[in-house]
């Protein structure tokens, strides 16, 4: 069913409606902080990744903007339903937004990703303001008490389950309790990261003041979602996104992300600076070029993307930007076709995208680099299932099954049909807590082998590679250069 943005407004004015609809009549909210909750789906056909970027840009030039605003976060749960929460000084500031933003057509392209029928709105008067800025996961859950309950003692109790309980877990930095017009309750936790909220959970709830807060709900009435953070991410990475994903929009705005005395390209097939990348972009074919970003990281002054392109056909590719001053300076990418699942029924773009152990980098660098090292540039396999995960090993390679049986099954044909993968030189190593990026030369193909650009991207579990995609991508003569700054 198409939803027209008429529709979409029509439908945020009857929540807009139903949260105040006693508002008229009480005056319980007045006053009070106000914690906004809207849950919601995107369509089938919608991008995360683009709906991330669209909803970063409506908090940055609509909400932010808005008298009376505190604070704005967007999360997603490991279902695919979204959570968009709102702070406000009062309720007359969240009314005044509701009208403007129904009225307001530049938020259309992110309205009309969003299944609006599946749209849910309410307010909550919290207890304390929000402080929990480094926040990369929140648990919220809405629910009624039983019938009869004493609300002052069932008060009493919810507040124990914080000193009792919450407050002593690892990565615990705040939690909210609220309640709206009509009486429903909300408590908000929100936590460092996801991992260390899962780790409370089951010790949650065999603790005997947890039990006893339970007890007091209505269970039929309760609503729980946990959801990590969107948009949590560096303003390169924003920038880099948004840059890629003007190819879809004709957004003319990312392109002043890019140094325009000082962009160094390293695609061959392009000329440096901004003129060639303007040059590129006027010889698109009608319908102009199409980039889905699967996986975006940082390393430092260096966004790394995993992309799937439609640049003069369906493409695989990894690109690299380097920043400095807040600008885009320099660009790295390897391209190759897409191609059908492998033996193993994997794509070269399917797999996890989420990004954890950052404390890790440093370590999972070090694994990756000895296993290039070892391994892929001389060929030893001492250390080979200390570096992969012998029962673990998912592999995106369109050529090539899971496991090192399919690894090794891979080896022994090319071996005898006088193939050749050599890796000579490894000139980067990137990394962002469990995803560690190589960018390497060496041959491949027919005996002697081409010379090639290999891009592998490895993900890691435990200190062991456990997932790997990856693009490989011949190296033109340097006759046929575009530029002269090389592939690497």
């Amino acid at each position: 069913m198409q939803i027209t943005l008429k529709s979409f407004f029509l439908l945020v004015t009857s929540l807009y409606i139903s949260s105040c609809a006693t508002a008229t009549n009480s005056n319980s909210m007045k006053g009070k902080t106000i914690m906004e909750v809207t849950t919601f789906n995107i369509k089938s056909d919608a991008s995360p990744t683009t709906f991330a970027a669209l909803d970063a840009k409506v908090e940055s030039d609509f909400t932010s903007k808005q008298k009376g605003f505190i604070t704005r976060q967007s999360g997603v749960d490991d279902k695919g339903d979204y959570v968009v929460v709102v702070y406000w000084k009062s309720v007359a500031d969240a009314d005044a937004s509701m009208s403007k933003f129904m009225g307001n057509t530049s938020v259309a392209d992110y309205t009309q990703m969003i299944d609006a029928p599946t749209m849910k709105m309410s307010r909550y008067a919290i207890d304390k303001p929000f402080n929990a800025e480094n926040s990369r996961f929140v648990e919220i859950m809405s629910f009624d008490v039983k019938e009869g309950t004493d609300v002052a003692q069932f008060q009493s109790v919810n507040q124990k389950v914080e000193t009792d309980f919450t407050r002593k877990q690892k990565g615990f930095l705040q939690r909210l309790i609220g309640v709206n017009e009509s009486g429903e309750q909300v408590v908000a936790v929100y936590w460092e990261n996801k991992a260390l909220s899962d780790a409370s959970l089951q010790p949650f709830m065999e603790a005997p003041i947890s039990k006893d807060f339970m007890s007091r709900m209505d269970q039929n009435s309760i609503d729980m979602g946990r959801y990590k953070f969107l948009n949590m991410d560096s303003p390169n990475k924003e920038k880099v996104v948004a840059l890629l994903n003007s190819f879809n929009t004709g957004d003319q705005t990312p392109i002043s992300y890019i140094n325009p005395e000082k962009y160094i390209q390293h695609n061959l097939d392009v000329g440096d600076g901004l003129a060639g990348f303007g040059a590129v972009m006027k010889n698109a074919p009608e319908g102009g070029f199409k980039a889905n970003v699967v996986r975006v990281f940082q390393d430092g002054d260096y966004v790394f993307t995993h992309t799937e392109y439609d640049f003069f056909g369906p493409k695989a590719a990894f690109d690299v930007f380097r920043f400095e001053d807040g600008k885009i300076v320099e660009h790295w990418d390897n391209l190759a076709a897409v191609t059908p699942p492998n033996p193993s029924g994997r794509t070269q773009f399917d797999g996890t995208t989420d990004i954890t152990d950052r404390e890790k980098t440093n370590a999972n660098k070090k694994v990756v680099w000895q296993f290039v090292d070892e391994v892929l540039l001389n060929g030893k396999m001492d250390n080979l299932t200390t570096l992969v995960n012998p029962t673990k090993y998912l592999q995106h390679n369109s050529a090539v099954a899971d496991g090192l049986d399919g690894l090794g099954a891979a080896l022994k044909y090319f071996a005898e049909n006088d193939m050749v993968m050599v890796y000579d030189k490894v000139h980067k190593v990137l990394a962002e807590g469990n995803f560690v990026l190589t960018m390497s030369e060496g041959k491949f193909g027919k005996a002697p082998g081409n010379h090639v650009a290999y891009y592998d991207l490895f993900r890691l579990e435990n200190g062991q590679i456990v997932e790997h995609w990856d693009v490989i991508q011949p190296i033109p003569p340097k006759s046929e250069w575009k530029n002269d700054n090389g592939k690497f």
